[in-house]
Order: C-alpha cells, then structure tokens, then sequence
C-alpha cells in the first residue's frame, strides 16, 4: 500500500478530468477570480470557459457569466479587465470578452443546518474520545462526531 500523497501531486489529475479541454489555465482563473477583478465584481461573475484560438495558447475568449444588472458595466470597464486577467496570466493570453447572461451561483453555499444535540450524545461523544492521549486530537475529534451527529436525520 502506497503511503500519503501530497496534494500537489494528485491535483493536476483530479483538475484535469474535471475542467477537461480547459486546462489548469482556466481552474486557476476560477480559483483566482476574487482577487483578479475585486469582490464587488466576482459576486457577479463567473468565468464560464475559455477559448482559444486553433492550435495557439493566446488571445483567447473569455466566456464570462454575468448577471443582468453588470452587463453595461462589465462591457464599459471590458478593456480594464481583461488587463488584470492577462497581468494574472502574465501574457495576452486573454483577448475580448463574451458576456452571458446568467443568474451567478452562489460561491459560498450555506451547509447542512444542525440540529441541537441532547446532553446524553455530547456525553457519549465526549467519552468515546476521552481516552485518547493527545487532548487537542480528542478536542477536534469530538467536535468532529458532534457535528457528524447533528447532521443525522432521525
């Protein structure tokens, strides 16, 4: 059995089967998308996919997701974003922008809610971890099982 990997190591594979054709170009895009055009802007962006042109790696269209409401604004500040996008790229890998309308997901989508737990499972968590020899590993493990429990339907 093979020992722990590093992240690293296996990202480029999951990423790859995921964004497919779009490549580790366009996930780090996503990833960066915050801090490449501002909040005020990625709460109502998103790129969508990347596309370039046959056989080259630059002066790509940008399919970016955009709420109603930013459509005149995104085509108004067009020039000034795709200059951060390259600056991010660090070449002109970017070079016009195709706005779709669109609702935008939520990036931050609200977990489970958690129901209060009664004093007879926090005690019975509490116990199963209390032997453990090292307090800050039954600390988080404890809270780990209450969270685990409060999620369980019933």
């Amino acid at each position: 059995m093979a020992g722990p990997r590093t992240l690293a190591g296996i990202l480029p594979a999951i990423t790859g089967k995921a964004l497919g054709r779009q490549g580790m170009a366009f996930g780090s895009l996503l990833a960066e998308w915050p801090s490449i055009v501002g909040p005020r802007l990625a709460d109502r962006t998103l790129p969508f996919r990347i596309v370039f042109p046959r056989g080259q790696r630059e002066q790509a269209v940008l399919h970016l997701r955009v709420t109603s409401s930013m459509a005149v604004d995104i085509q108004h500040f067009a020039p000034q974003l795709i200059e951060r996008i390259n600056s991010f790229f660090g070449y002109q890998a970017v070079a016009r922008l195709k706005l779709i309308h669109a609702v935008r997901p939520n990036r931050s989508p609200r977990g489970p809610s958690l129901r209060p737990l009664s004093a007879g499972e926090t005690a019975a968590i509490d116990a199963a971890v209390s032997t453990l020899p090292d307090q800050a590993l039954a600390e988080t493990l404890a809270r780990f099982g209450r969270t685990l429990a409060a999620r369980e339907t019933r």
